[in-house]
């Protein structure tokens, strides 16, 4: 995505395995076995953030694709989500296998510069829903030189779950507004005699993403909105005097207020650690509001969401994050494949598929849909309302050197986590490692 690309996130507009397997796969795909004019055609869809119920509602909706076009046979394949990159991306490798996929602002960067990726352009340009689309979803579709990747299928925007029955027991009047807070919090709840822990920490798999979300919200006064690891005087964040203030709080809460296994744990492992009533705080995606509404542990007057956590100056940075449906470059069937993403990101199937998986949309009419004005959705309404405390910034996620970066950041945070790296060391290595890659750029 264009790192310096200036977005305004207006809840009216944002509302409004081994090469083996891949032979395997692509096998039983149908990526040589038609032209693209959909006659006879089986397409291979693989996505990679799923989960049972986010799988079935995907495959509920293909089955509505199917009949509207019965001459397209689409096969989902979902791998397991810690795997599901490394799966794709040697399936793309391979040339074969897979005519639609799942694509993020993680990973278009990479994909595109690759050359795995088919540029929709043309075909986005004469499709009637493109104008259907809201001001983020029509920005996000372009990179920075014009090209389609993909259709985003909705936006993430963190928030703060919590427990407002722990929260209340543990006699404050209301949820922590501030990083700060939160720790405070987060270690007056925790008790370990009765397994209750404070805050839901993200050791593993993109751990690094809430240490980069703290030091933006202690940078938040001298952050540059359009990339967000710079500060306005070109400096990167790590090297802020905030920063370290910023790392040594959110460090903390995993030696104070968080299990010890979640030293190793990823999306999957702290959202159940919320959702199974062992956690009261847990940052993430308005997707998890699904999740947490079918929990069997944790009812419904229990839990709710605050906005994002404020730095010491009163602000917090709130990314625009995406992910969408494009289409492999070395497809044989890209005009049912453009299709099928076309389906996805339009009327019914794209109203589906963001309430179902608590995404902000991407149709314009979800704009005035009472499902996203009450309940939950309420800290993203008091954020988008309030765009010069939670501020709308763009992070660098469509670099080259994107998945290198969180593979290497993710490595830090571990280290510092198990005592072989201290937070000076890591922010140092982080200002080194941004500043020199940006030298050479």
């Amino acid at each position: 995505m264009n790192a310096r690309r200036t977005v305004t996130r207006r809840l009216a507009l944002g509302l409004a395995g081994s090469l083996t397997a891949v032979g395997t796969l692509a096998a039983c795909s149908g990526s040589g076995s038609g032209s693209g004019s959909g006659s006879g055609t089986t397409l291979q869809m693989v996505e990679s953030l799923s989960s049972p119920e986010r799988t079935a509602v995907l495959k509920t909706l293909l089955a509505d694709f199917t009949k509207a076009n019965p001459d397209i046979k689409v096969q989902l394949v979902t791998p397991p989500t810690e795997q599901a990159d490394n799966k794709l991306q040697q399936m793309l490798q391979a040339g074969s296998g897979v005519d639609v996929l799942e694509v993020r602002d993680l990973t278009v960067g990479p994909f595109g510069n690759n050359g795995w990726l088919y540029d929709m352009t043309k075909e986005t340009e004469s499709w009637a829903g493109f104008e259907n689309l809201t001001e983020n979803a029509q920005k996000y579709a372009k990179t920075e030189d014009g090209k389609t990747y993909f259709i985003p299928y909705g936006f993430y925007g963190l928030s703060l779950f919590y427990r407002t029955d722990l929260v209340k027991e543990a006699g404050f009047a209301a949820p922590p507004k501030t990083w700060d807070e939160l720790l405070a919090q987060a270690s007056k709840i925790q008790d370990t005699g009765k397994n209750r822990y404070g805050y839901a920490f993200r050791g593993g798999k993109n751990g690094f993403t809430n240490v980069v979300a703290a030091i933006e919200a202690y940078v938040g006064d001298d952050l540059d909105v359009e990339n967000a690891f710079k500060t306005k005087d070109g400096k990167t964040i790590f090297a802020s005097p905030q920063a370290k203030a910023a790392a040594d709080t959110y460090f903390r809460l995993f030696k104070e207020a968080s299990p010890p296994s979640s030293v190793a744990w990823g999306y999957p492992e702290m959202v159940e650690g919320f959702n199974n009533g062992s956690t009261a705080f847990l940052l993430q995606d308005p997707e998890v509001i699904a999740a947490i509404s079918k929990s069997s542990a944790v009812k419904a007057d229990q839990w709710s969401t605050a906005p994002l956590l404020l730095g010491p100056g009163s602000k917090a940075a709130q990314p625009v994050a995406t992910a969408g449906w494009g289409v492999a470059a070395k497809s044989k069937n890209k005009a049912a494949a453009v299709k099928l993403v076309h389906f996805l990101s339009e009327g019914q199937a794209s109203s589906t598929f963001t309430k179902k998986n608590s995404l902000v949309p991407i149709i314009k009419e979800a704009a005035t849909d009472e499902f996203y004005t009450s309940g939950p959705w309420a800290s993203y309404l008091t954020m988008t309302e309030k765009p010069d405390t939670w501020l709308t910034v763009v992070q660098p996620r469509g670099v080259a050197w994107w998945t290198e970066w969180s593979t290497k950041a993710d490595a830090d945070v571990q280290r510092v986590l198990i005592g072989k790296m201290t937070t000076e060391e890591l922010l140092s290595d982080w200002d080194s490692y941004w500043t020199q890659k940006w030298a050479t750029k």
